[in-house]
């Protein structure tokens, strides 16, 4: 046995391998997010790291009978971490305001206000399954704030464990850490079962759930419990040290990671930082813990949150500047430079002047009001930027028709009146609300009996109406129901929506996931037993930017059938697309369209691929290319109006201006009698 086993449970010891291990884990996370655009393992670290010196604390308070004190713990602990997330949050708004474009305004708001009350990790976990979501969660100044909203919960949460740990230790008669390692042993088991399920069916989701997230936490908990059994002589140790080493640098080397993790491959990691915890202080020259105990190394992990919170958002906005997708060798290095310096500094001015300062620990009242003095000098100019960009937007919603007729002012009759100083509509910020607009969930007697069609849409009501309308396919379908909604209510027109996204409807074919060949079944069979009076897809696929325009792959296989049954088909072309977003490059050049037009011909194909369709029965071709581009080009702003949200959806505001032709050729096609709508629509619009 060596001599240099560790402490008893009630000793306290200072450490510097574990402080140079973090700072070995900041510099793994900030080197691959600069350099090398990977998974590093090295946030899983910290996390384990958290949760070891969490139970720690709290075993030797329980072990030394004196009292959890829950309410200080949670004041002190967030007093140490919300001053410098709010300064870093302060900067992040004011570079946001003069850097970022204005329609990612709205997204950043939202995780400004998930990140200061650590519930980030849920706003990129839903963002990361919704295709709808504007925002690109990795491109966001503040994403790397769901780490420290998992820890924030945690540090609520395991402390609520030690009070029924200690509550059950003394109506059992047992020793708490028996008690605990039971709890702790539990939440590894599930959480690890469940992150290994959830990150195989649902990575993106997992990636920032708090659940596939714990047993990292109750791995650095059982191991800080069982630290002290643990006895290991001198060689054994400075192998585990170096294995860990070694294991920690490699990780994110040897495996591609980031689009497995939190499942099983994150063992790799904590282990490995498991493994250096447990080897500590060797007592020889030649252990690991020498070089994690460096000056250097434990200088940088005195700073390693500080140089967290830095490092990404100073990264982010680099890359906004230089119109960068990645950064070199020598942008990086003064990406890493400066990331280094704001976080010496905000250590130094901000942390420990405000750790040694004596006033707040007097009373928890003084605690709290220092955290929510933190909190309101970051809520209120968000609070306050906010209002203002929701007033803009409603300023130019009330705009009227005349102002901004979007695709009624391609009709030659319609006279332009308005002000030429009236603003662009929608507002830029708000484009994440452009979104076709929809009734809510299909009723009852119209719910498909398929799961995998469970999210079923609808306008209108089945009872009593004139038509159904089946709307099958991905988002470049679902965008349509923003024309299609007007002409519907015209009409008494009840429509269902069986949509995927980025799942064309097709029959099955090798170029589609498993996951979409089996919804497009589903829908075809929903179809086949309801037969409604017509179904609406978007038969063709656009290029970005390119006129290579093909008819998507099995489409006319897939709506074989359905006019035989007695099921009309509208088979629409698809929209243009740009490999730029539209409303970015418009902000980028003060709204100027000639900035951002491209010509017709290098958007669609000369002939349109849906004459392949021609001789089908019941088959139906509607173009409305005419409604989205001039005869010679395709701006992004028609009649005042933004046409794009984003490179490829059309938006809701502008669509809805197209319902009048949209209504116009659907009834002439299909030879339904009923309204063209433009009372209607003008109205609607007005």
């Amino acid at each position: 046995m060596n001599q240099n086993a560790e402490p008893a449970a009630g000793e306290r010891r200072y450490r510097p391998e574990v402080q140079g291990l973090r700072a070995l884990a900041v510099v793994l996370v900030v080197v691959y997010h600069v350099w090398l655009g990977r998974v590093s393992g090295g946030v899983d670290i910290f996390l384990l790291i958290s949760a070891f010196l969490l139970t720690g604390s709290f075993v030797r308070k329980v072990e030394s009978g004196r009292p959890l004190a829950l309410g200080r713990y949670w004041l002190h602990r967030f007093k140490g971490l919300v001053p410098a997330a709010a300064l870093v949050l302060l900067a992040v708004l004011a570079a946001a305001a003069v850097l970022l474009p204005k329609s990612e305004w709205t997204g950043l708001f939202r995780q400004a206000w998930s990140s200061l009350f650590y519930v980030q990790n849920w706003t990129l976990a839903n963002s990361s399954v919704d295709y709808y979501a504007r925002d690109n969660s990795a491109a966001s100044p503040l994403q790397h704030f769901w780490s420290l909203s998992v820890q924030g919960q945690v540090f609520i949460l395991w402390p609520l464990a030690f009070a029924a740990a200690v509550f059950a230790a003394r109506r059992l008669r047992v020793p708490c850490r028996l008690v605990l390692t039971g709890i702790f042993g539990a939440v590894f088991v599930s959480s690890l079962g469940f992150s290994i399920w959830q990150t195989a069916v649902n990575q993106g989701y997992a990636y920032f759930d708090t659940r596939t997230r714990l047993w990292e936490f109750a791995l650095g908990s059982l191991l800080a419990l069982a630290l002290p059994y643990l006895r290991f002589s001198t060689l054994p140790r400075i192998i585990m040290g170096w294995v860990g080493v070694a294991a920690m640098l490699s990780c994110g080397l040897l495996l591609q990671v980031q689009q497995q993790f939190p499942g099983y491959l994150a063992l790799w990691p904590t282990l490995a930082a498991a493994l250096i915890i447990v080897a500590g202080n060797t007592g020889s020259r030649a252990g690991a813990d020498r070089f994690l105990s460096a000056g250097p190394l434990v200088a940088t992990g005195n700073i390693s949150y500080a140089l967290y919170l830095w490092h990404w958002p100073v990264l982010v906005f680099w890359l906004v500047t230089a119109d960068k997708e990645n950064a070199g060798l020598l942008d990086g290095a003064a990406v890493i430079a400066v990331s280094w310096a704001l976080a010496a500094l905000t250590t130094a001015l901000l942390e420990k002047p405000l750790n040694g300062w004596s006033w707040p620990s007097r009373s928890p009242w003084r605690t709290a009001v220092v955290v929510a003095a933190c909190l309101a000098l970051v809520a209120a100019p968000l609070a306050g930027w906010q209002a203002q960009v929701r007033g803009q937007e409603q300023a130019a919603n009330r705009q009227s028709i005349v102002d901004n007729p979007g695709a009624l002012a391609l009709d030659p009759h319609f006279e332009f009146a308005g002000s030429t100083e009236a603003a662009v509509k929608p507002s830029s910020t708000g484009m994440g609300g452009e979104w076709a607009r929809t009734d809510g969930a299909c009723e009852e007697a119209h719910q498909p009996a398929d799961p995998l069609l469970e999210r079923c849409l609808r306008i209108g009501t089945g009872e009593g109406a004139a038509r159904t309308i089946v709307v099958l396919g991905d988002s470049h379908a679902q965008q349509w129901l923003s024309a299609l909604g007007p002409v519907a209510r015209a009409n008494n027109w009840h429509v269902v929506a069986l949509l995927k996204p980025g799942c064309r409807y097709g029959a099955e074919s090798a170029t589609r996931s498993e996951e979409c060949n089996a919804f497009n079944e589903a829908s075809r069979n929903y179809v086949l037993e309801t037969v409604p009076d017509a179904v609406f897809t978007v038969a063709s696929v656009s290029v970005p930017s390119s006129p290579a325009e093909y008819l998507a792959d099995g489409y006319a296989a897939g709506i074989a059938g359905f006019a035989a049954a007695g099921t009309q088909v509208i088979a629409m072309r698809d929209n243009p697309r740009f490999d730029f977003d539209m409303v970015k490059c418009l902000a980028a050049n003060e709204l100027s369209t000639a900035a951002c037009t491209l010509p017709l011909e290098t958007l669609l194909a000369p002939a349109s691929p849906l004459a392949e369709l021609d001789g089908m029965p019941g088959v139906h071709q509607v173009d409305m290319t005419d409604q989205l581009c001039t005869e010679t080009e395709c701006p992004g702003i028609i009649g005042n109006m933004f046409v794009y949200m984003d490179h490829d959806h059309l938006g809701r505001t502008y669509l809805e201006t197209t319902a009048p032709v949209l209504a116009q050729r659907m009834l002439l096609s299909l030879g339904w009698e009923g309204t063209a709508v433009t009372d209607t629509t003008r109205e609607l619009l007005e």
